[in-house]
């Protein structure tokens, strides 16, 4: 007799490309609970929503990984939509989240404002939906604020623009500093571990282990 054991997904996820920049809106969910978080509504709030009824899902709080447009620039409409808070993401993004209105001009971005979090994330804070943790990883270098959200038991981590498959965030926007990226990268990000899988905020996700053997960033080919 051979024991079977069931496996049964702790999370859901859709992604809502969003913006003229396609960030990677991310609906994320507790299967268990159903209880649901938006990370960084950049807009086209209109089309997260139809994405939030067509999961079925209750969505309870919106993430931030980082202060720039194409993340936030949906932040405050949605919170009003939905009646839930936003946190994150750390308040060295503050500037940023003060100025989305000259930001979307700057971009052809109508419709934005500038906003409050509800709460500020720091480095060792953990939020939860439903019945899913994440740790707070404050990871500076694309902006002085920006944050990622590591589940250890599910090995997933939501990271923004500090990396992405095959590339790390841009670092020459006010507050930048590639030096710092890349430390942030190596010292935050690498030491969680090879199988840690993760959805970014531009393109398709990738692992730490494989970003680790073939990022031109990380292997010193760039």
């Amino acid at each position: 007799m051979t024991n079977q054991t069931e496996s049964k997904a702790k999370a859901g996820a859709a992604i809502i490309p969003v913006t003229l920049f396609q960030q990677n809106c991310t609906l994320l969910w507790c299967e268990t609970t159903k209880k649901a978080v938006v990370v960084d509504p950049g807009g086209d709030v209109p089309e997260i929503l139809a994405a939030i009824e067509h999961a079925g899902v209750s969505v309870e709080q919106i993430w931030l990984t980082h202060g720039h447009i194409d993340h936030v620039g949906g932040a405050a409409d949605l919170r009003d939509a939905l009646k839930v808070p936003i946190e994150g993401p750390h308040i060295a993004d503050k500037f940023l989240l003060d100025n989305v209105v000259n930001s979307g001009r700057t971009f052809g971005m109508t419709g934005v404002r500038d906003f409050t979090p509800d709460r500020w994330l720091a480095d060792g804070d953990t939020v939860r939906i439903g019945e899913l943790s994440f740790a707070i990883l404050h990871c500076p270098g694309h902006s002085p604020g920006s944050v990622v959200f590591f589940n250890d038991d599910m090995r997933f981590a939501l990271v923004g623009d500090v990396l992405f498959a095959g590339s790390v965030g841009r670092t020459d926007l006010p507050g930048g500093s590639h030096a710092t990226l890349i430390e942030s990268i190596t010292q935050k990000l690498l030491p969680l571990g090879d199988d840690v899988g993760f959805i970014c905020g531009h393109g398709p996700g990738s692992s730490i282990g494989h970003e680790r053997i073939t990022n031109p960033f990380l292997t010193g080919g760039m």
